[in-house]
């Protein structure tokens, strides 16, 4: 394969990174080579308190000893279900200096959501925000969860600020629901008994497991995505060999994390490449209130900003926002779903820094390719390959397609998944015979090397940079007894990209519209929930009798 993309490199980005990666053995070993190389500095910001890397260093290994205090295992799966908060990256790294794998999991699942994810990862241990104990009370009796942490908001903030913040999130907004988990322990109590015990950290290879990252697939089914300490260590090289020529490592400045770290965008680009990088991490806690998100850029100058094409839309949409001083800024990466062309202007013109398209999977790690930070305009191509990284564009027989003709995008690399958690058959699908994954996205080369996006050839849905699955809401909606079938496809939407479109046979000529999303809204997460119900008296279908998505997005 001749990687014509490489006369496109920016200077300074190297080809390949495999020496650089295999300096270390884990993905451990590198976030404690950053909390000691750069101790003395603020790691991470949350509501105006901070912890910094030596803290974290300290932390995390109380968190560690209390966990193998209860006899937690390397290769245990533990379970962190909270949002953007200090909990978050203590709790991280401590699961992974005792050889356990993080389980990263969406503090919105509805029950049954988060009864499969514990369930079928086989997650022993779960720390959780208050915030979703409800959620987890309600299935725990059926998942091998036997350890439950529960953290509050303001638990980490110190002084005065953190029983104040409690207060106010859980008697005067009264956004904690009654929940009952017996024997649950306060974080605060496992790291003053960790810091009391030895923490005895295991000898890890590139090999073992670091991550279970949860994805869909056409089937509605999520299928926990391997990740080991070599795929996120070689990302992480990949992606800070692509930045490292514009950024002045010694003083990294700030970056806003405003995405959720349970997400591997987030996870990835802001926990783990930024501290590598030594920066500031600003943990947005709820990037949907915007004038309080604005208010938190204000109190300093940031310097970096990681989003989807929703999050910079939301921020343009507030004159605040375009009131912040931007000397500082320096690198906008937009990744998750497509930037929309008008958006990117719009964001130029505000901020002064173009957004930087990313693109990749929960499978790669995520990155596998990203545009040249120093691009001055917007294209709307995914960018060139990241260090390392092949891709081919392949029609069905898995034959290379010419430069400029679409195909399926395929990726090799050292951040690619080995497979999914105890699903062969489902592995087995996902690759070429050469070891190529297939992404299920259509697009093509062009001569330099960039890649450009045509369409998924899946049917899956992305709201807001979230995966949504049209079977599994038309499961959920048939089971109203009026609902005779369903479809469900995605209509273009220019907040989220896309939202869902639910297309409904009803028994009942009466049921309304409302009363579907009433239903769907108990077993469903808000963004999985349709924003139109269209009610049809038939469907259009193969000659065996398949709804065809294709044909719906059509009408």
């Amino acid at each position: 394969m001749e990687k014509i993309w490489l006369k496109s490199y920016p200077e300074g980005v190297p080809a390949d990174i495999t020496q650089e990666a295999s300096a270390y053995p884990s993905l451990t070993a590198m976030m404690l080579e950053s909390c000691e190389q750069y101790k003395d500095r603020v790691a991470y910001d949350s509501m105006s308190s901070t912890i910094t890397y030596g803290e974290l260093e300290q932390r995390s290994a109380h968190f560690g000893a209390w966990l193998q205090s209860i006899g937690v295992q390397k290769g245990e799966r533990v379970a962190l279900m909270m949002p953007n908060i200090l909990q978050y990256p203590i709790c991280l790294l401590g699961t992974l200096r005792i050889g356990a794998a993080v389980v990263n999991t969406n503090p919105l699942y509805t029950a049954s959501e988060l009864k499969h994810q514990l369930s079928d990862s086989g997650a022993t241990t779960i720390v959780i925000a208050e915030n979703f104990a409800h959620t987890l009370q309600e299935v725990i009796h059926e998942t091998q969860i036997k350890n439950v942490v529960v953290t509050s908001l303001g638990e980490l903030l110190g002084g005065l600020k953190g029983p104040i913040t409690d207060f106010v999130v859980r008697r005067v907004k009264k956004l904690i629901p009654p929940w009952s988990l017996p024997g649950a322990v306060k974080l605060r109590d496992a790291l003053k008994i960790g810091a009391q015990q030895r923490l005895a950290e295991p000898v890890l290879s590139q090999d073992d497991l670091a991550l279970l990252q949860y994805t869909g697939g056409t089937t509605g089914v999520a299928k926990g995505t391997i990740l080991t300490h070599g795929n996120m260590v070689h990302n992480v090289c990949q992606a800070q060999a692509w930045v490292r020529p514009y950024i002045d490592t010694t003083n990294a400045g700030s970056v806003v994390t405003a995405l959720p770290l349970y997400h591997i965008f987030a996870f990835t680009a802001n926990c783990l490449v930024f501290m590598r990088l030594g920066a500031r991490n600003l943990l947005i806690v709820n990037p949907r209130d915007i004038k309080t998100f604005v208010k938190e850029l204000d109190k300093a100058p940031f310097s970096y900003l990681t989003g989807v094409n929703t999050l910079f839309n939301a921020l343009l949409q507030s004159d605040d926002f375009k009131k912040l001083d931007f000397s500082a800024f320096q690198i906008a990466l937009g990744g998750g779903m497509a930037v929309q062309e008008a958006v990117a202007k719009r964001w130029l013109q505000v901020t002064g820094v173009p957004i930087s398209q990313a693109y990749g999977l929960t499978e790669t790690s995520p990155a596998a390719t990203i545009n040249p930070m120093d691009a001055t305009e917007f294209t709307g191509s995914i960018g060139l390959p990241i260090p390392s990284t092949d891709i081919a564009i392949r029609d069905d027989a898995q034959h290379d397609m010419p430069i400029g003709e679409s195909g399926e995008i395929c990726i090799r690399g050292p951040q690619v998944t080995p497979g999914y958690w105890n699903r062969p058959d489902e592995t087995k699908k996902a690759f070429d015979d050469d070891g190529f994954l297939r992404t299920g996205d259509i697009g093509y080369m062009n001569e330099a090397g960039y890649i450009y996006i045509l369409d998924r050839k899946k049917d899956m849905i992305l709201v807001s940079g979230f995966n949504v699955y049209p079977n599994e809401i038309e499961a959920v909606a048939i089971e109203h007894p009026d609902i005779i079938e369903a479809a469900a496809i995605g209509i273009p939407d220019e907040h989220s990209g896309e939202v869902v479109k639910l297309y409904v046979i009803s028994r009942n000529p009466n049921l309304t519209q409302e009363e579907v999303i009433a239903h769907l809204r108990k077993r469903l997460t808000s963004y999985k929930i349709p924003k139109v119900v269209d009610f049809r008296d038939d469907l259009p279908r193969t000659n065996v009798g398949k709804v065809l998505r294709r044909k719906l997005k059509e009408l």
